[in-house]
């Protein structure tokens, strides 16, 4: 580990150099891309510096410990060892956690799609109260969400919506958020008080960049037609809307949010991008799918991952089983609690995977 962590340590000095050239300063492209490498090593080389810190500490503790005439002063020295010890143990399963192979997407921004399921309505209300919470959570981590496209049902509920949500490492705290959402609450319409389950999807992939997805213009259908409201009522006499058509996978994106045509063609094609990045990835996932499995779980869209139960306050994410009594607050994005559950059990995964392939 410290013969990587010495690489590690060099890279990141080559790094901060070239940030300080006036060439790379210069390309903004170039200076984004080192920017991004030298703050994922960042952290690792400032707990690896740590580390080597602590080790110096110990050693002039128990130096002291050897070499002190005095009791008390040999009782301090033994105190101080095994205070640092602690700390040295702490900051070396740290490291083994950073030094886990990352998600190469994890820097990435995310297409957050919301699609209304099973529940008539009511799970058109729920897909907007979703949308909602990933809105407010990007407030609370400093992000920017702009709604992409939505298709609103007639009671103010979503039937679909896709969102861009783009910050600082957005995909390494979102993408465990793809599956199905479950709902149990008694609706507005509702006047037996029967509690009703119904559920949404969720799917979040990394935005993929032109460099990561090459799309052939051949393989493009590009149709144009006028946008239209709920119910399909025209709202504009343009042909504004967007379709677009890969024909190789057949996969389908209409964009009308915007009354530029142009505009919405643009974020058709990154909505594209992103969806055709992840056929490619699923598919390189399915030859090592036993593996995968194994590692992190199937992460298939069709299991039901989290249950959000509002007369109990209650929301229940069943891959780690927790539970939690704050339902009012985590609709109001306050999803630190889960997603943090959910980072600390995947990487644990990793470690026990890591363990037995070593």
């Amino acid at each position: 580990m410290l013969g990587r962590l010495e690489q590690i340590e060099a890279r990141y000095e080559e790094l901060t150099d070239q940030l300080a050239s006036p060439d790379i300063m210069s390309d903004f492209a170039a200076y984004t891309k080192l920017a991004k490498q030298h703050r994922s090593l960042g952290e690792i080389v400032k707990k690896y510096r740590e580390l080597k810190s602590l080790k110096g500490e110990i050693a002039g503790a128990r130096e002291l410990l050897d070499t002190a005439d005095d009791e008390e002063m040999r009782e301090l020295a033994r105190v101080e060892v095994s205070t640092l010890q602690a700390r040295l143990d702490q900051c070396e399963a740290n490291l083994k956690l950073l030094l886990i192979p990352t998600d190469p997407n994890d820097e990435k921004n995310v297409i957050v799609e919301i699609r209304a399921g099973t529940g008539g309505d009511e799970a058109t209300l729920f897909a907007a109260e979703m949308l909602r919470m990933y809105a407010r959570y990007s407030e609370r981590q400093g992000w920017r969400m702009e709604i992409l496209d939505a298709s609103e049902s007639g009671i103010g509920g979503i039937k679909e919506a896709v969102a861009l949500i783009e910050g600082d490492k957005v995909y390494s705290k979102l993408k465990h958020e793809s599956g199905v959402h479950r709902v149990q609450r008694v609706p507005q319409t509702e006047t037996s008080g029967r509690i009703h389950t119904s559920a949404i999807t969720v799917a979040v992939l990394p935005e993929a960049e032109e460099v990561d997805v090459k799309i052939d213009p051949k393989d493009l259908r590009i149709d144009t037609f006028c946008s239209s409201g709920p119910g399909g009522q025209s709202v504009n006499t343009t042909y504004s809307a967007v379709r677009i058509t890969h024909l190789p996978t057949n996969t389908v994106v209409s964009m009308q949010d915007e009354k530029s045509q142009i505009k919405n063609r643009e974020k058709a094609m990154r909505v594209l991008r992103a969806r055709l990045q992840e056929i490619e990835e699923r598919k390189q996932h399915e030859a090592v799918a036993s593996e995968r499995r194994a590692m992190v779980g199937s992460g298939d869209r069709s299991e039901k991952i989290r249950t959000y139960n509002f007369k109990e306050n209650r929301v229940t994410d069943h891959r780690i089983g927790l539970t939690i009594h704050q339902l009012d607050l985590v609709m109001e994005g306050a999803l630190d609690e889960i997603i943090a559950a959910l980072v600390t059990h995947y990487q644990a995964e990793k470690l026990k995977a890591e363990a037995v392939a070593a």
